[in-house]
């Protein structure tokens, strides 16, 4: 028996067949970065760092989907898709019926049954929560970060942990699955807070968790502040992050799916850290850790 619900088993609940997320660009920026509530963007933020070649804002939403279902079809041609809204802020925009028609350009794709949106807490208006409901099938991922303000506002989040909160209750009284976005090690962080982060998270109707690790890139500003010395980052080893995973595992509320432990920036971008492990070699590890912890 696995040791917590992964994002499979939620999928499963959900769908059918086995479901395959293609990230779509659909060229939004953020409140943090346009004005609307800062400059900058998220001290951390490089979207270089995880968008997949076929995500072009050259390109339209139909049109990166097929890109992204070509690259599966050749190894999987019986999956079936699920429209990954990824790169800023995918509801940054006061003309919902523009949001809606992207949204619905991506289910009309064939083999295309629903759609995640990633968002942030404070960019989740009322209307657009009862527009969704049109969707075939629609999740909202917020990214949270953490349930400490003072670190929302060190990386320039200009969002707070109550917003999280109200966020989260909203998309759930529309039956709505929501899901939760974390990052482990944010500066000014100890295990304990993280650990509190989880405790707040519990308390909340999710139904899913993504945590990784921080990741320093290059071109952020979190990335030049600690080049010149402004502040550090904590710095673990792989073994030390896995056993703050083994903690995680153990303190999440075991309804919760987690969708994944760690990301992955291209080596040319990345800084820190640098395990040189894929991501399913750190999965193995957490998993042997989780394993012993049983025994």
């Amino acid at each position: 028996m696995k040791p917590y619900r992964d994002f499979s088993d939620f999928l499963h609940d959900h769908f059918r067949s086995k479901m395959q997320k293609l990230t779509v660009n659909a060229g939004f920026t953020c409140p943090n970065r346009d004005g609307t509530k800062g400059y900058g963007g998220c001290t951390y933020c490089n979207n270089q760092s995880f968008n997949p070649d076929y995500c072009s804002t050259g390109l339209s939403v139909a049109e990166q989907l097929e890109k992204g279902k070509a690259f599966f079809r050749r190894k999987y041609p019986e999956m079936r898709y699920i429209a990954y809204f990824q790169a800023y802020t995918n509801t940054h925009e006061k003309d919902i019926e523009r949001l809606m028609t992207l949204y619905h350009e991506a289910t009309e794709v064939e083999g295309v049954d629903g759609i995640i949106i990633g968002t942030r807490p404070d960019c989740m208006p009322g209307k657009l929560l009862e527009r969704l409901k049109e969707l075939p099938w629609v999740m909202v991922e917020y990214g949270a970060e953490t349930s400490h303000n003072d670190t929302l506002e060190r990386v320039n989040r200009c969002h707070t942990w109550e917003e999280t909160v109200d966020a989260v209750l909203r998309t759930h009284e529309a039956g709505i699955p929501c899901g939760l976005h974390l990052i482990m090690g944010l500066p000014g962080e100890t295990v304990e807070m993280m650990m509190e982060t989880i405790d707040r998270v519990n308390e909340l109707p999710i139904d899913t968790v993504k945590v990784h690790q921080l990741q320093l890139v290059r071109g952020t500003k979190m990335a030049k502040d600690v080049e010149e010395r402004r502040y550090d980052i904590p710095r673990f080893t792989a073994e030390e992050y896995a056993e703050i995973c083994v903690r995680i595992v153990e303190r999440l509320r075991k309804d919760i799916a987690i969708e994944r432990f760690v990301s992955q920036s291209p080596p040319e971008l990345l800084i820190y850290p640098r395990w040189n492990l894929k991501n399913y070699q750190f999965t193995q590890l957490l998993n042997n850790k989780l394993d012993n912890s049983r025994d």
